[in-house]
């Protein structure tokens, strides 16, 4: 499939989770077995060229595509959780949301020094998820790098936060606007 068939996939949900938001729902994208299975191939054909030695995929839809690519290239799979929710000692990082803060979790076993990551997420919006989690993931030893996602939304910026911290950005799709 093309990228454009696929983006005719993602549904657009206008005034969620607020009034002025149009948000970008994958549910129908997942939900089409061709869809699906084309966006993880785009994922994993830039992945296996990044060179990277481990998928990190951040909770909750970053599971959906990093634990599908790390399956489809035979990769480890680091889940980067939020708070709580690991049984293990863990290494965290705040960040700021929109409205507050939030905070990320790694088992740092589960990253060998100088491993090559690379973050697999669903969408990039600010960025702040995405640095938080490579900042985490280089705590914890990785090298981290390249970052791929289904959607960006270029107007919210976070690929040049993420380019100021070393992180290079594809997307197979993006959306204008919020």
């Amino acid at each position: 499939m093309t990228p454009q068939e696929l983006k005719e996939l993602v549904r657009t949900i206008p005034d969620f989770p607020i009034k002025g938001i149009q948000f970008r729902d994958i549910t129908t994208l997942i939900g089409d077995g061709d869809g699906f299975a084309a966006t993880v191939d785009w994922l994993a054909a830039r992945v296996r060229q990044s060179g990277a030695e481990a998928i990190a995929g951040m909770e909750a839809r970053g599971f959906i595509f990093g634990a599908a690519v790390a399956a489809k290239l035979a990769l480890p799979f680091l889940p980067v959780r939020k708070s709580g929710k690991l049984p293990c000692e863990t290494i965290s990082v705040d960040y700021a949301l929109e409205y507050g803060s939030d905070r990320l979790e790694l088992d740092p076993a589960s990253v060998r020094q100088g491993q090559r990551v690379a973050m697999v997420d669903d969408l990039l919006a600010t960025g702040g998820t995405a640095c938080a989690t490579a900042k985490l993931l280089r705590q914890a030893g990785a090298v981290v790098d390249h970052a791929f996602f289904v959607i960006d939304l270029p107007d919210l910026g976070g690929a040049a936060k993420l380019a100021k911290v070393g992180v290079a950005v594809a997307a197979l799709m993006d959306f204008e606007g919020d």
